[in-house]
């Protein structure tokens, strides 16, 4: 499709139909010269100059010739081939605050429930059992989140209240108010020997790829617990069940399996130490993720630096 002679400026998305049509008329009110089309009606290729998508069709991007930017529609790249994107194109990922909100939410509502032993009180309800345990003060309870990017800070703000010893770790040095930064591999044995509640909201890399396993395990304090709400290839499903059954991990929070939705007859589902919900920690809201893609568009546009770009070397 042209316009005066010249090339149309488009957006091709190619996700959910339903948030497609409402982006779709968002867009038109807020940037009346930018066209969005919803696949598979792609048009003329050369119009498109951004890819919104949560996976890439093989083959897509190398229809697209003017093609500037491709924004994932997750607060990840993991699920994208990045291989398949040319060097020039720059990736943005999904930064929303309701996003960090809800898992925030989610964190908060995990780590009280392990830290005032709800669930070892559902267990002794099945057994008709009135036995209270200890009672721990917050100061005395250590939790550390893996992972201090947008979502990680947002949970260490909510925890803060409570009153934990609270701890970070993340791949390169962070100073965060109130909050005890490791960073690095000899970081992360610090981290997790201090750690006696550990919520996983690192990025799927190469490098965090089943890094809860064994060795890290091994190295928390006996009878700790785990939230895992990163990414699935983060477990090593067969290591933490043996960490619980064992006795070195006390139980195990699992928004995120290593396939989703978890098959039926996975032992993850049955396990008396595992809790699953399934991936909603924090659900993408239409609204918001498309006030922020309109954001960085207009930031685009004017030669501004856009929110959420991802360096390639590191994977986010």
């Amino acid at each position: 499709m042209r316009l005066r002679g010249r090339v149309l400026m488009a957006l091709y998305y190619t996700a959910a139909p339903e948030r497609g049509r409402i982006w779709k008329s968002m867009i038109a009110n807020a940037l009346p010269d930018l066209e969005v089309r919803l696949a598979p009606e792609i048009g003329d290729p050369a119009d498109i100059r951004f890819l919104a998508a949560w996976t890439l069709p093989p083959g897509l991007i190398e229809t697209l010739p003017n093609l500037e930017v491709l924004f994932s529609l997750g607060a990840g790249v993991d699920q994208l081939d990045l291989s398949q994107v040319p060097d020039h194109v720059t990736i943005v990922r999904l930064i929303e605050p309701n996003l960090a909100d809800g898992m925030a939410e989610y964190v908060a509502m995990m780590v009280l429930a392990l830290h005032r032993d709800l669930y070892a009180y559902a267990d002794r309800q099945r057994q008709r059992l009135w036995q209270p345990l200890p009672q721990v003060p917050a100061r005395d309870r250590r939790v550390g989140v893996a992972g201090l990017g947008e979502m990680g800070r947002a949970a260490l703000a909510a925890l803060r209240p409570f009153g934990f010893a609270l701890s970070g770790w993340s791949r390169s040095p962070r100073d965060l108010p109130g909050v005890t930064c490791f960073h690095g591999p000899d970081g992360l044995r610090d981290f997790a020997a201090q750690t006696d509640i550990l919520v996983n909201l690192l990025p799927l890399t190469p490098e965090t790829r089943r890094i809860l396993g064994a060795e890290l395990f091994g190295r928390m304090p006996r009878d700790a617990a785990i939230v895992s709400a990163g990414r699935g290839g983060h477990l090593d499903a067969p290591a933490l069940v043996a960490a619980l059954d064992s006795g070195q991990l006390s139980r195990a929070i699992l928004d995120v399996t290593p396939v989703e939705p978890l098959p039926t007859d996975d032992p993850l589902w049955t396990h008396p130490r595992i809790v699953v919900t399934p991936h909603v920690a924090a659900a993408t809201d239409i609204d918001g993720s498309g006030k922020a893609v309109i954001a960085n568009l207009r930031r685009h546009l004017a030669g501004e630096p856009m929110v959420g770009i991802v360096e390639r070397d590191r994977g986010y």
